[in-house]
């Protein structure tokens, strides 16, 4: 999602008083943003606020990076796997679970 309120590496900051004076517009702000807001306390960081579809998203991405360096670390100790093992071991799985 193109973001058109900040640039990058910018993060927006607001003060906790956007929330109460209107939430609705808060909210709109964090779908519209996709991003992480931070929201001040007597201008202190307190919280960082963003919409659920942006942190399912954040959490889906952390989850494959996780994937991803396990898998690099595999191919750097050479813990490879061949590609009919692979297939057979899927085979099995699926032929257990119908």
């Amino acid at each position: 999602m193109l973001n058109k309120y900040r640039s990058p590496g910018v993060m927006i900051v607001k003060p906790s008083s956007v929330i109460r004076s209107d939430y609705k517009a808060f909210s709109k702000l964090c779908h519209e943003t996709d991003d992480p807001i931070i929201i001040t306390n007597n201008g202190e960081n307190d919280l960082v606020v963003m919409s659920h579809e942006a942190f399912c998203r954040r959490e889906a991405w952390l989850r494959l990076q996780i994937k991803l360096a396990a898998a690099d670390k595999q191919i750097a100790q050479g813990d490879l796997i061949e590609h009919d093992e692979v297939f057979s071991r899927l085979r099995e799985r699926v032929h257990v679970e119908l």
